[in-house]
């Protein structure tokens, strides 16, 4: 079984790879996630895994990089349903078929093209 990598949140805003023993950026987050590691983050102040939202901000600055943005349109029908946010809506298009995570990571499975089918269900929207 692979070792859970740990990245240390400071109040600061760095991030530090406790097992290199180096400062990190989101991109190189990104990098180790593409080659399969696992990792968790964590606020070295008050301990809290801070993974899910570490993630959600290395997507939302990938998609500033991008060279093509989602509609408004889009971004409109995601905040309008299922809970407001890209999650939800995710999960309100694809149901079950979406397999949640328990936190510590130990299901066995999950549908890698789940959120790609959802995206593909959304209505045609021109830009």
């Amino acid at each position: 079984m692979k070792e859970t990598k740990i990245i240390k949140r400071y109040q600061n805003r760095k991030l530090y790879d406790t097992h290199e023993s180096s400062y990190v950026t989101l991109d190189e987050i990104a990098k180790m996630i593409k080659s399969g590691e696992d990792l968790r983050v964590i606020d070295n102040k008050t301990k809290n895994d801070i993974t899910a939202s570490t993630l959600t901000q290395l997507l939302y600055e990938s998609e500033k990089k991008a060279k093509t943005q989602p509609s408004v349109e889009l971004l409109k029908e995601i905040i309008r349903h299922g809970d407001g946010s890209f999650s939800g809506y995710i999960q309100a298009k694809v149901g079950s078929e979406m397999v949640s995570f328990d936190k510590d990571a130990s299901a066995t499975s999950m549908n890698a093209t789940a959120p790609a089918a959802a995206l593909n269900r959304a209505p045609a929207i021109n830009q």
